[in-house]
């Protein structure tokens, strides 16, 4: 969009869920807001119908803008669009198809960066809660089935010391090795199809030329790469039998890059020791075979779910608003 293309009229925003207040007040102080009062997802129809009555959209993750969804958001004898921007809120965007936005002239961005440090620390909590069998003692506890303290109750396995091997060494893979090497004293290995041992040398990481060779060296393997047709199922059955019998999968990147079958029958066979889950394949439907599994730790994608960057996230998409509309190119252009 070019200056000359700015609307004069205050420019329809849709926003598909409920924002941090400080967020939804910028908005509203700069655009004609249409608010979700009642914060239930929005199915395909009502997204297509929002798209097709808004200038833009903050969206999520789970928001199914998928090439039906687009399409049949196009104006009446058009194929155009009324909706110009999509302001994702989060890093991935795998619920949009990039192809068809483009397609149909729609930019597209997220919010990268501000969400590292708290993801980085959920994987750190996942790492520690499965190996310390904290999820089973607190229910444990909480079902007043503790019986007193005794020398082989709730026996775990430590952290500090071990191998973790990282796979996807984006920002939030940096971000946990730094956190594992220096407050852990853990040896880091990496892997990722880009990774180069200059930049390996430069993070304090030892650099795995095949995933294969990582998982079958680590103690506790976290994954943090991005949803794509490369990555889904990354994690398979194969892979899983490759890991230590002892070992852990922490996972906070994205669901589908776990073949959760898979990990349910590696768990149950006692393949692996445990797993640290944030993200699911159908989520928010989770497995019913999981949920049965004392040795999986769940939680309901909290990655980022802190009030600082929950609010920074919504900053971002209405940064990307603010230039889009005033015709300067978006901080965070995906598509």
């Amino acid at each position: 969009m070019t200056a000359s293309e700015v609307p004069t009229a205050r420019s329809v925003i849709t926003v598909t869920r409920r924002l941090p207040p400080a967020v939804e007040a910028r908005l509203t102080a700069m655009f004609d807001v249409r608010l979700n009062s009642t914060d239930v997802p929005l199915d395909a129809v009502a997204l297509s119908r929002a798209m097709a009555s808004s200038d833009a959209m903050i969206t999520t993750l789970g928001d199914p803008l998928h090439a039906a969804t687009l399409h049949a958001a196009t104006l009446p004898g058009s194929s155009a669009v009324r909706t110009k921007l999509i302001a994702h809120f989060g890093v991935g965007y795998d619920n949009i198809d990039i192809t068809v936005a483009r397609e149909l002239g729609i930019t597209v961005t997220n919010t990268p960066g501000v969400l590292t440090d708290d993801t980085a620390d959920l994987a750190m909590l996942l790492m520690l809660a499965t190996a310390r069998r904290a999820g089973e003692a607190e229910r444990e506890l909480r079902a007043g089935d503790w019986s007193g303290w005794h020398p082989t109750h709730l026996l775990g396995t430590r952290v500090s010391g071990k191998t973790l091997g990282i796979v996807g060494f984006g920002r939030i893979g940096r971000a946990v090795a730094a956190r594992a090497r220096d407050g852990f004293g853990m040896r880091v290995l990496a892997w990722s199809r880009s990774l180069t041992q200059p930049q390996a040398n430069d993070a304090g990481v030892t650099r795995c030329a095949t995933i294969e060779a990582l998982l079958a060296s680590s103690d506790f393997v976290s994954v943090h790469v991005p949803s794509t047709h490369h990555t889904r199922h990354l994690i398979n059955g194969e892979r899983l039998s490759r890991m230590r019998p002892g070992a852990f999968l922490i996972n906070t990147s994205r669901g589908d890059v776990v073949d959760e079958s898979a990990l349910v029958a590696a768990l149950r066979a006692g393949a692996i020791a445990g797993a640290g889950l944030d993200v699911f394949e159908g989520e928010p439907a989770v497995r019913p075979e999981l949920l049965q599994l004392p040795n999986a730790v769940l939680l309901p994608h909290i990655g980022s779910a802190t009030h600082e960057t929950r609010t920074a996230m919504g900053m971002l998409a209405v940064d990307n608003l603010e230039a889009f509309f005033a015709g300067h190119e978006v901080p965070n252009r995906v598509a």
